[in-house]
């Protein structure tokens, strides 16, 4: 029985420090904004031609814009694109702190008009930290409500916030 609990110990020891497993908890140590690039990269995929008027990770192609319908973007030009929309959406909750990379999120995939009108908006502007419900409200798609997008939104608020700052 010894020698079975010592075989697992290092078994566990060996899983734990190998690479594969440093990358998979390395993301909290990277800044918030790279982050939500990288939860947002997981969850929007790179669009193909078929899903137009959308492109790289899921921007929507404005007016005037370069892209074409039936062109790909390169994984190299969908990330330029999506930090350069991100930053944007960043830089209109700027006065939020860390919470505007949060914020910025919502506002990528949702609009900035969502998330102008949201309750979680109104309870950050109130310094109400208790945002877990209303963060988690925006989880519709054509009206009805979406487990991945919950997934998402819940990836989003783990990636900003440690455990002890969320409450449900």
């Amino acid at each position: 029985m010894k020698k079975l609990l010592i075989f697992l110990m290092a078994i566990v020891t060996l899983a734990v420090t190998t690479p594969a497993f440093a990358a998979k908890r390395s993301i909290m140590e990277l800044p918030l904004f790279e982050r939500a690039v990288l939860i947002i990269k997981k969850f929007e995929t790179l669009h193909k031609p078929k899903h137009w008027p959308y492109v790289g990770y899921g921007h929507q192609v404005q007016p005037g814009e370069p892209y074409r319908r039936g062109c790909q973007l390169t994984e190299a030009q969908a990330d330029a694109l999506l930090r350069k929309d991100l930053r944007k959406f960043c830089a209109l909750y700027a006065q939020y702190g860390k919470d505007s990379v949060l914020l910025g999120a919502l506002a990528y995939n949702c609009g900035p008009g969502v998330v102008n009108k949201s309750t979680v908006l109104k309870k950050l502007k109130r310094g109400d930290r208790d945002i877990f419900k209303s963060y988690t409200s925006h989880c519709r798609y054509k009206g009805k409500w979406h487990k991945g997008l919950y997934n998402r939104r819940l990836t989003e608020l783990a990636g900003n916030y440690s455990a002890d700052t969320l409450r449900r």
